[in-house]
């Protein structure tokens, strides 16, 4: 038996995607709410630098894994326009139905599919840009999931990877003592359920570091991978091009 990480548990690899699964159906309805409260807003603006950095042109095509409830997506179709493409896609039902729905709000109709990222159901070459915002840590084999990522993208195409990764030393106690004694309460107290946010935040300590990641990514098939630092080191931006 195969096992792996669930936060700080461990547990066969089997069980780790129906957990992740039971994590977002359980936070889909409150998830852009908490994501703007235990951010301060910040995920805002971490989402535009992405979308500054993508520098997406009209025609693009766009691959938007762990799309979730849509920003990422929302903000590549403006880019790409009617000549272009983006799907938005998620492993998990709830939160792409919250995506799809917030979308057709706003008028926007995309390709919306359900997919796991390790095995992705699209020909190679058929993209000229991949992302993945806050998807990456929860993939149990992430160095299967980036080089699906690489084998759909065009020569020359760039993967985007937005994850939480490891803050800089100096903000490191108060950063634990808000992920671990605040998170779980505004959890609690806003989407009545403090489990799933403890299990973000273990998450977040489990996944690579930045180094680490882009030599995964490197691995994957990217030749050159840039890492930009955001906030101190509690998000960084992975931007790759494929070989």
């Amino acid at each position: 038996m195969s096992s792996t990480h669930f936060g700080y548990q461990t547990v066969d690899e089997r069980e780790k995607a129906s957990r992740v699964r039971g994590v977002f159906d359980s936070v889909a309805s409150k998830y852009d709410i908490m994501n703007d409260l235990m951010s301060m807003g910040m995920h805002r603006a971490w989402k535009a630098y992405t979308v500054a950095v993508a520098n997406l042109k009209a025609g693009d095509r766009v691959l938007d894994i762990a799309g979730g409830t849509g920003d990422l997506s929302r903000a590549f179709a403006k880019k790409v326009g009617d000549s272009g493409m983006v799907v938005h896609t998620d492993i998990n039902e709830a939160m792409l139905r919250q995506g799809r729905n917030r979308l057709l709000d706003e008028g926007l109709i995309l390709p919306t599919n359900l997919c796991d990222a390790e095995k992705l159901p699209y020909k190679a070459g058929s993209f000229d840009l991949v992302s993945v915002a806050f998807g990456l840590r929860n993939m149990t084999h992430k160095d299967q999931a980036l080089a699906e990522m690489c084998r759909v993208l065009k020569p020359g195409g760039r993967l985007l990877v937005l994850e939480f990764s490891k803050v800089a030393a100096p903000l490191q106690k108060p950063y634990d003592w808000y992920s671990f004694k605040v998170l779980p309460k505004l959890g609690q107290m806003i989407a009545g359920d403090a489990e799933s946010y403890r299990y973000l935040a273990e998450s977040i300590r489990m996944h690579p570091g930045q180094q680490e990641l882009k030599a995964m990514m490197k691995t994957a098939g990217f030749g050159h991978v840039d890492v930009h630092n955001l906030s101190g080191g509690v998000v960084a931006l992975h931007a790759g091009i494929k070989c």
